[in-house]
């Protein structure tokens, strides 16, 4: 289960990099890496707005999904949520960020899955019928019913890899990551969280598919359930346990029925 790590930690000697976010949020994700004791880790932030800080909340979500996915029996990279200090362009702020370490074995690199189809696509084949031919439907039928269970709007095609070794020649496609930008990460207060449609179907970024999770249901309609986990209202203790002092109660509340609501229409298909 994901670790909350409260205790301040001094983390301003990290060197972070902007990244536009893809999402069509004013602002940017900031990330950046340490390689300590030979334990290579990836260091993300919330969105980072230069005139306001870091502003957003899409490192809590990454906790909470990952917290979900080991409920439903999902492999997943997971992540620690780290109350830590920083500094960005000369100024020190206080925040929390999350880490996770690198999920590539020894000998593997990486692509993302767009320009892998580029390269490696047929003349008018979908996205979806690629990653069906190179075996990787299921976890593809997975990620579209994760997708809309968090409604996440941010899956492009760079924010699903695959893994290559070529000395060895072996091929998989990465464990599900990169989840921040899902659940009420929109919502920057208790009003906006209270108003919001838990069931709505936004626009999404989506690198398979439409750009509706609600709609890419579809491409897996006939196929049979996908977590060997079952989610109940008890699970909700688990999800935010140790976020009571991080967000909200409305926040809390809010994420809760958004996510167990469009679990049990999922169940219901």
């Amino acid at each position: 289960m994901a670790v909350i790590i409260k205790e301040k930690q001094d983390l301003t000697y990290l060197q972070w990099s902007h990244i536009r976010s893809s999402s069509g949020t004013a602002g940017s994700f900031l990330k950046s890496g340490s390689n300590l004791g030979g334990v290579k880790k990836y260091y993300k932030l919330s969105i980072f707005d230069p005139a306001n800080g870091i502003v957003g909340h899409e490192c809590v979500n990454e906790i909470i999904v990952d917290r979900l996915l080991t409920i439903l029996g999902v492999p997943h990279l997971s992540y620690e949520l780290i109350n830590a200090d920083i500094e960005v362009d000369g100024t020190q702020y206080n925040t929390w960020l999350c880490s996770s370490e690198d999920f590539k074995a020894k000998g593997e690199s990486k692509i993302a899955l767009d320009d892998y189809y580029r390269e490696n696509t047929i003349p008018s084949e979908s996205h979806y019928d690629f990653c069906a031919r190179q075996g990787w439907k299921e976890y593809i039928d997975r990620m579209i019913v994760i997708d809309y269970l968090i409604l996440n709007r941010d899956r492009h095609g760079a924010n699903i890899e695959v893994l290559r070794n070529s000395r060895a020649h072996t091929m998989r496609i990465a464990p599900y990551f990169d989840h921040g930008v899902s659940l009420l990460y929109s919502c920057h207060s208790d009003k906006e969280a209270a108003a919001f449609d838990v069931m709505a179907d936004i626009k999404c970024n989506n690198f398979i598919g439409s750009f509706s999770c609600r709609d890419n249901l579809r491409l897996v309609a006939d196929t049979p359930k996908y977590f060997s986990g079952l989610l109940t209202p008890a699970h909700k203790r688990i999800l935010f346990d140790g976020l009571e002092d991080i967000l909200s109660r409305t926040f809390i509340d809010r994420i809760w029925e958004m996510i167990y609501e469009r679990y049990n229409a999922y169940e219901k298909l």
